[in-house]
């Protein structure tokens, strides 16, 4: 299967080379690519409001612990959490709903102060993509089971250049030998 980041980058490409071709100019078209991108954004939030509610209807009480690797450059110990497989999804859904706000407010300053259109038209498809292809939709939309890939917690996705600040360990040794060691921040004299 290919993955999604490459797929991405096809996609981003050759909707690149599509919107060199649209008429921005023609108020009807500009109007029409603004309409589109506004009903993609609805159809990502009235998706993750539906999973919220699939969230809160199975109420998976399940206990969840894994140790949250610390930072990258930050010096500190790596994080033990407990937590409901719930409470887990809820925080997930959580930063999705930031991001997909974070991207939308990019998008307005770029679209409405530095006048940029075509981003319009590609930042209409990606993140409905990005958003059907997220482990909660498969989880609580496609019903897929939580195993294997999905299983949680999830890896971290990476960031710049590839890196990531760890990996989340989730083996009973891991757990116990962090809980053991973790002092929350308390910095010695």
């Amino acid at each position: 299967m290919v993955s999604p980041q490459v797929t991405n980058m096809v996609l981003i490409l050759g909707l690149m080379q599509l919107s060199k071709k649209v008429p921005f100019d023609n108020p009807d078209v500009l109007f029409g690519v603004r309409c589109l991108y506004i009903a993609s954004n609805v159809l990502i939030f009235g998706l993750y409001l539906y999973v919220q509610s699939v969230i809160n209807k199975k109420k998976d009480l399940t206990t969840l612990k894994y140790v949250e690797p610390a930072p990258l450059g930050s010096g500190e110990e790596p994080k033990p959490v407990t937590t409901t497989v719930q409470e887990y999804d809820r925080t997930q859904l959580r930063n999705q709903f930031k991001a997909q706000l974070m991207g939308i407010g990019m998008m307005v300053v770029m679209h409405l102060w530095f006048k940029y259109k075509n981003p319009l038209l590609i930042q209409s498809i990606i993140p409905v993509k990005s958003a059907l292809e997220s482990n909660l939709v498969k989880i609580h939309v496609f019903g897929k089971p939580a195993t294997g890939n999905l299983a949680r917690p999830w890896k971290s996705a990476q960031g710049f250049l590839g890196m990531t600040s760890g990996e989340i360990k989730t083996d009973k040794a891991s757990v116990e030998n962090a809980e053991r060691n973790y002092r929350g921040g308390v910095k010695e004299d």
